[in-house]
């Protein structure tokens, strides 16, 4: 019998019967791939200028398929719930809810406080946190009886003393209770490094860490460059640096938010992208690591160290801090 020309063309490449056989498997059988299972719902309370910019990241991004917000005040709610809700077309599906009701907030995998009293140019973080506490003292509450198994992200400044006071007021392991840290500083110290350098930010890796904002720590001796530390990067470029020049690129990291609302009266848009970052690598479980506000805790003889934004690695599952 006469070969066909497909067979013919299997022998001549050296494909036996039995291996073409399993090479052209039939498909009409075969059962169909089972659909994606994700049912993700966040939490942003506070519609203001930070808590509308991480809902709108939240939303282009897809990394929720519920969107609850919630707000003291209804009208501004509902319209920022509409504004967004109008723009379903150009979305990726997410059903998007508000209310002054915790109730909308049930269930929650991830639920983000940004609510606060807004930052007075010139004010430290700290001066902001007698008029933020009695607002945590009603909302972690909340969020904690009905989303107990949520990891709660406090966003509010100053960030590291109100991510220690939610996490008391929820009664939640320390694990779950975390802040935006300096992972939004290290960003902006990333961002200078690569402007001066002249390269890509995303091929900078460098960190700040220690107290988001004024009395944040460069750590110098870790920056790399397409993975080549600094110090060589620099010699093999042969671009001369002096530490008055570290030493500015750390203050303008550190006067960035301040520059930033002198002209513009908020900053929005930096953290937004910076608390979605953190949300994605929790909820996708990507084990990245980010310079976060996280209890932990070491002895030293008879006294108990508690410190904050530590470099961890975050997700579902557990952390692991670096230091």
């Amino acid at each position: 019998m006469k070969s066909s020309p497909s067979a013919s063309s299997l022998k001549d490449l050296g494909i036996g019967p039995e291996l073409a056989t399993h090479f052209f498997k039939p498909i009409d059988r075969s059962a169909p791939p089972s659909p994606t299972k994700r049912h993700t719902k966040i939490t942003v309370v506070g519609a203001g200028n930070v808590g509308m910019a991480i809902a709108q990241t939240i939303l282009t991004q897809d990394l929720a398929d519920v969107l609850s917000l919630v707000d003291a005040n209804p009208d501004k709610l509902r319209g920022e719930m509409l504004d967004l809700q109008h723009a379903a077309a150009f979305l990726p599906r997410t059903r998007i809810l508000a209310s002054e009701d915790y109730s909308v907030t049930t269930g929650s995998d991830l639920c983000i406080v940004t609510a606060g009293a807004r930052q007075i140019p010139g004010e430290s973080r700290l001066g902001l946190l007698q008029r933020n506490l009695s607002m945590f003292r009603s909302i972690v509450p909340e969020l904690a009886r009905r989303s107990p198994d949520s990891i709660l992200m406090v966003v509010s400044n100053p960030v590291d003393v109100l991510t220690y006071v939610a996490w008391k007021l929820s009664g939640f392991p320390s694990n779950r209770v975390i802040g935006s840290g300096t992972n939004l500083d290290s960003s902006r110290f990333r961002f200078l490094i690569a402007d001066h350098l002249e390269v890509n930010a995303q091929d900078v890796q460098a960190y700040m860490v220690g107290e988001h904002g004024d009395s944040s720590v460069a750590l110098w001796s870790s920056i790399s460059v397409g993975g080549v530390p600094i110090l060589s990067f620099l010699e093999k470029q042969e671009i001369e640096y002096e530490k008055e020049l570290l030493d500015k690129i750390r203050k303008a990291v550190v006067d960035s938010a301040y520059e930033v609302i002198r002209l513009k009266g908020y900053t929005s848009w930096a953290i937004g992208y910076s608390v979605a970052s953190l949300a994605r690598s929790i909820l996708r479980d990507q084990r990245r690591i980010h310079p976060i506000s996280l209890l932990a805790r070491a002895s030293t003889a008879s006294v108990k160290i508690r410190r904050f934004s530590s470099a961890c690695l975050r997700s579902l599952a557990g952390q692991g801090c670096l230091g």
